[in-house]
């Protein structure tokens, strides 16, 4: 055996006390595929909690964003918490709150205890998603076993974004809107006791005490951007926008400045300067910035000009899906083989074709551009998040790894909202002056259908004869039209993040970032090699 195959080994000992690292690895992917379904089984759920619990439209609002705002604000903040008190006990702490608040959420009965418990459930979410990278960072010292590891754990996340509306969707055809939240429970009182069994404890560096304003300060800035920003994705540019938007922007800028001048920050913002590490965040919000803004889009054109039902549309969507699962069981070989480098690369570019292949979709079903465009899209953006993620947790110090695991998903999500908000206002750009005036229309009917696809056949609806046809058919043109106008925007998108991903390593070293481990004795090592 090689000198190199047994440090990992020894590596693998020092990090490996408890469970076998694949069945902690198990138990880690169960941690994220609950709350990734948990992240998109509401949305098919909607109208029957709208029916049951009457809210109103900012409660309505509140409802469907309390989980992904309170989720992506307190990342960072239960993240450094993790590895100073244990990353272990954090996420059994998220496990219990995430299944007292699915409990409260299921059988919520007023539209303030449903916001209150998705609240609480993002708390939870927060607490799971940084403690299961940081943890699989401990637990796999090995880069080239950690990278097959998290080709595994970025399958199954989106096996959970798929399996969440098909889940919603079965259970709302037997039960009523809060099984979608109980199912959470049963799986929940497994993992606790399994997961304090089996997990192995991590903290990182204890040095100085944890920097309590800094946490609560990074907490409210992500909130008032990500709320801001949310907004901006839903077309609202005013006072309620704008005011979030900035003080999140401050607070942000004011936690950066206090963790450059403090002696031991909350986070270590060298991590910053390693290229490595600064360019896997920025490709992972890019790559985000596309996939989220086209989902969107595209489950309109499915199903608004296609005419194609919500389960239709769903459906239409597996093979992205799909494609996405086989890139990240392929990742680590493709790494291993190609490097960061040249593995994100390809990733983006891909994603690339793969959207200027989609600008070809019209006003007609064409079963098999989709196919091939989603299959593409898919494989080339989970390859591009695959090399990301990877090169993001590998490059940072181990003590360090819930920071970082926190900053990657804080980057996923800034990257998502960015993604509703930039490409939507693209669409709405290119949409909106094509129905200024429509020939045989009046001028306010028009206006009114400027506003989106789905307002405009309301109004079409209401004119009636030839006069809402051609109103009818002018949308479905001018929305087609701006689809192809975002497609190739994004498109653009994705060939800078190309560029940027010139700076990651050639190839993958699998040996600088390893933890450090105690060099032992010749005899010693002899031993070990007899009975690796």
């Amino acid at each position: 055996m090689s000198g190199t195959t047994t440090a990992a080994a020894l590596r693998r000992r020092a990090a490996g006390a408890g469970a076998n690292r694949w069945v902690v690895l198990v138990v880690l992917c169960a941690s994220l595929l609950l709350v990734a379904v948990d992240a998109t089984v509401l949305h098919v759920a909607v109208p029957a909690v709208t029916e049951d619990l009457r809210p109103g439209g900012i409660e309505l609002l509140w409802i469907v964003d309390a989980y992904p705002l309170v989720c992506a604000s307190l990342l960072i903040l239960f993240g450094t918490l993790g590895d100073r008190v244990g990353r272990r006990r954090i996420l059994l702490l998220g496990y219990g709150l995430f299944g007292v608040a699915s409990a409260l959420a299921a059988l919520a009965d007023t539209a303030q205890m449903l916001i209150v418990a998705r609240a609480l459930l993002g708390v939870g979410g927060a607490m799971i998603m940084p403690a299961t990278l940081s943890i699989l960072r401990q637990v796999f010292p090995d880069r080239r076993e950690r990278a097959l590891a998290i080709g595994i754990w970025s399958a199954v996340a989106a096996v959970g974004a798929a399996v969440g509306p098909l889940l919603g969707g079965f259970l709302l055809e037997h039960f009523w809107w809060g099984s979608v939240f109980l199912v959470n429970i049963p799986l929940m009182l497994v993992s606790l006791p399994v997961g304090r069994l089996l997990l192995p404890e991590s903290k990182g560096a204890a040095d100085g005490p944890w920097d309590v304003v800094g946490a609560l300060m990074a907490a409210a800035g992500l909130f008032g951007v990500v709320l801001g920003v949310k907004r901006l994705g839903s077309g609202e540019i005013e006072g309620a926008t704008a005011v979030p938007l900035l003080v999140g922007a401050a607070l942000l800028f004011l936690f950066v400045r206090r963790q450059r001048r403090r002696k031991h920050p909350l986070v270590d913002l060298r991590m910053f300067a390693r290229p490595a590490f600064s360019t896997s965040v920025g490709c992972i919000v890019l790559a985000m910035l596309a996939l989220v803004g086209l989902e969107l889009i595209a489950a309109q054109y499915l199903q608004l000009v296609l005419g194609l039902s919500p389960l239709e549309t769903g459906l239409r969507l597996l093979p992205l899906t799909f494609a996405a699962m086989a890139a990240g069981l392929a990742g680590a070989r493709m790494l291993r083989r190609f490097g960061p480098r040249r593995m994100v690369c390809a990733g983006f570019c891909l994603t690339a074709f793969a959207v200027v292949l989609l600008t070809a979709m019209g006003g007609t079903d064409d079963p098999a551009l989709m196919l091939s465009g989603f299959v593409l899209l898919g494989f080339g953006l989970e390859t591009t998040l695959f090399g990301a993620y990877e090169s993001m947790l590998s490059e940072a110090p181990p003590e360090q790894a819930g920071g970082a695991a926190a900053i990657g998903e804080t980057s996923y999500q800034l990257g998502a909202g960015l993604g509703i908000a930039l490409l939507g206002s693209v669409m709405n750009a290119a949409y909106t002056p094509g129905l200024s005036s429509v020939p045989g229309v009046p001028a306010s009917a028009s206006v009114a259908a400027g506003h989106s696809l789905g307002e405009a056949y309301e109004v079409a609806g209401q004119l009636g004869g030839g006069a809402g046809e051609t109103l009818r058919e002018a949308a479905r043109n001018c929305f087609v039209h701006g689809l192809h106008v975002t497609l190739l925007v994004s498109a653009g998108l994705l060939l800078l993040g190309a560029a940027i991903a010139l700076r990651l390593p050639r190839t993958m070293n699998c040996e600088a970032v390893a933890p450090a481990v105690e060099v032992p004795a010749p005899r010693e090592v002899a031993e070990s090699r007899v009975t690796a």
